[in-house]
């Protein structure tokens, strides 16, 4: 069974978008291909934050990166460091402030833009820094890294969907298509990678409202999805996942012992 995990963030992609427009997503859910399930976000229901939870398991109010403003490195282990003490290669194709988390802050686009260290938690790093930057030249970032680097863990993290739901708010054509584009950009990738056997988590961060923003409650703005493929998956849909166990389930997916991260066992099969 593989060790290699693609873990993918679609920005501000609220669940209730998700379910009723990701039709290739939906139809691998069909064909038992994958499983889904929804989540609600931690809180504030904003980026920086919950970058922080889904890659370190720890709550804002937790971690102290409370809104988007707090520009420092992360004082948590994240999934990365956890990689990295395992002998394990990282690699991410993601906004700017991923690496200002995990790497090196501020950011320095001439620096980090191209992030290739072997001594950093993300060691192979392409980052982008306007959030209109498209997402179909994202996911081609994250197949070089791919397949140049071989990575145990990949992060993927695209922007459109969050971008046009500032720009045209939740209930808006705009939002939607941007979904449905984002759909069918992840079924240019899909196949392949579930043929070489990765297992693979799509989810997002937060969802959006109507005001064109996100940070509270709404169930538009707090519920997020989550697909898990894989054979390493129980699929069993009878569970309900937080948000801030992810973490934990990456290091479990690949095989990190006594990492101390919340998880949620159900999730897995009993024998990875």
């Amino acid at each position: 069974m593989s060790r290699s995990v693609i873990y993918i963030i679609l920005d501000g992609l609220s669940d209730l978008v998700a379910r009723q427009d990701m039709g290739y997503l939906l139809a691998l859910t069909e064909a038992n291909l994958a499983s889904y399930y929804t989540l609600e976000c931690e809180l504030p229901s904003i980026s920086r934050p919950l970058y922080e939870c889904l890659l370190t398991g720890a709550t804002p109010v937790e971690s102290g990166i409370v809104n988007n403003g707090v520009t420092r490195l992360s004082n948590q282990t994240s999934i990365f460091h956890l990689a990295r003490a395992n002998g394990l290669t990282t690699a991410a194709a993601a906004y700017h402030w991923v690496s200002e988390l995990y790497n090196r802050s501020p950011y320095d686009a001439s620096r980090d833009r191209f992030t290739f260290d072997e001594s950093l938690p993300i060691q192979n790093g392409i980052f982008y820094h306007q959030d209109h930057y498209p997402d179909d030249h994202l996911f081609l970032d994250a197949e070089y890294l791919r397949r140049r680097f071989h990575p145990d863990l990949l992060l993927i993290h695209p922007m459109n969907i969050d971008d046009a739901g500032h720009k045209y708010s939740f209930d808006s054509k705009e939002y939607r298509n941007q979904a449905r584009m984002s759909d069918r950009i992840l079924s240019d990738w899909l196949p392949a990678w579930i043929e070489e056997g990765y297992q693979i988590i799509v989810t997002a961060d937060h969802g959006m409202n109507d005001d064109f923003n996100h940070c509270g409650i709404r169930e538009e703005e707090r519920q997020v999805p989550l697909f898990v493929i894989g054979d390493a998956f129980s699929h069993n849909r009878n569970i309900q996942p937080l948000q801030r166990q992810l973490c934990g389930v990456v290091a479990d997916l690949l095989n990190i012992e006594n990492h101390h991260k919340e998880h949620n066992p159900a999730l897995l099969k009993e024998s990875r």
